[in-house]
């Protein structure tokens, strides 16, 4: 049994360091672009070549994403 006199001490989380936040909120900001151009672009923004326009083309039927 405990003894109901001892106080109970908060939980403090763990500090997260900038280089740490920074690095996360970068990974997911890239991560969401390629997910953009991957998923929705359909030339939009990727009209620089028919190259990068075919890899994302294949790049949506590897996903699953409808594009046609």
């Amino acid at each position: 049994m405990s003894n109901p006199t001892q106080s109970v001490r908060p939980l403090n989380p763990p500090a997260v360091s900038p280089r740490v936040l920074w690095t996360a909120v970068s990974a997911v900001t890239l991560l969401l672009l390629l997910a953009y151009l991957v998923a929705f672009d359909q030339g939009a923004v990727s009209q620089s070549g028919m190259y990068l326009h075919e890899l994302m083309h294949d790049g949506r039927h590897l996903l699953g994403v409808p594009c046609h």
